[in-house]
């Protein structure tokens, strides 16, 4: 059974990426929650909170918070009709980012989903958006983001960016070999450089490794020149090879983090087209060469 949170604002932009994820777990059991937090408007008095005006405030946001998941199950339950699917409501007053960490904790979440806006997508996945916040906060949940006109199509084609840089375990891949698994597809593991280069020493461990965690899953490995910038250079290369999901994982120097300090004119052209999972590392690691010649990891 797959715990599945999905934020919500009732927006069109919120019920695309529900509808992804009803569709893209078609075939599994799974809970999905629909959270909408409120937080009301109130006067700068601080005596308000505590007035009769402030409580009036508070209990009709929250009452137009029910509403809302209320409406927003029903078009669910008119469209979609698999009993393998439950859903339930979580109305909050709280900070969504805040409520989310929560949520992910009291009910075991395995996938957090959300919407990314229109054609500035990229102003709303790396501008300071709701969604590029739960990226930066969420520490042990991965977060997938979906376009707001982007339509379902079963991922047969998912592309996994890395600099080989970093020992990645098998546990943090864990979702990309789910997906990999369930979907029977193919994973392009996609080396961005900015010249092209023979891969050090260290790299040729942790892809050798990665390779490995692979294991049967099909996957090839695509080095690229970089084209003005990383964002751009995904754009490109998930256009060109038809891919159908990116995935990242976020740390420290990763591509993603990399992605988010990149000058607006380097990366508006990066829209996020497609759906694009970000998997959180589970520690810090460093790899190193040990006293015998070998290189060895240390997670801690």
């Amino acid at each position: 059974m797959k715990n599945i949170l999905l934020p919500t604002d009732f927006s069109e932009n919120s019920w695309n990426a529900a509808r992804y994820a009803i569709e893209l777990f078609g075939n599994e059991e799974c809970v999905f929650y629909f959270l909408n937090t409120y937080t009301p408007a109130i006067s700068s008095s601080r005596f308000m909170a505590a007035s009769i005006e402030g409580g009036m405030l508070e209990n009709g946001a929250q009452l137009a918070s029910k509403r809302g998941l209320q409406n927003f199950i029903e078009r669910v339950n008119k469209h979609f009709d698999n009993p393998k699917h439950k859903f339930e409501t979580i109305t909050s007053f709280s900070f969504l980012v805040d409520e989310i960490k929560k949520t992910i904790e009291e009910h075991g979440i395995d996938l957090v989903v959300m919407g990314t806006k229109g054609a500035s997508g990229i102003e709303e996945v790396f501008m300071g958006s709701n969604t590029v916040r739960i990226i930066k906060s969420v520490k042990n949940c991965p977060v997938l983001a979906v376009p707001q006109n982007f339509e379902f199509i079963t991922p047969r084609e998912i592309a996994f960016a890395t600099d080989f840089n970093r020992f990645y375990t098998k546990s943090e891949l864990g979702p990309l070999l789910e997906m990999a698994k369930a979907f029977n597809a193919t994973i392009r593991i996609v080396h961005v450089q900015h010249k092209i280069l023979p891969l050090t020493e260290l790299q040729q461990f942790n892809l050798s490794m990665l390779r490995k965690y692979l294991g049967k899953a099909e996957h090839y490995v695509h080095t690229v020149s970089e084209l003005n910038s990383i964002s751009t250079s995904l754009e490109v290369f998930t256009q060109e090879l038809d891919i159908h999901l990116l995935a990242m994982l976020n740390y420290q120097h990763s591509y993603m983090e990399k992605m988010t300090r990149e000058p607006i004119v380097k990366r508006v052209a990066f829209h996020t087209q497609i759906p694009l999972l970000v998997i959180p590392e589970l520690g810090m690691q460093s790899t190193s060469m040990n006293k015998n010649g070998h290189l060895e990891t240390v997670i801690r």
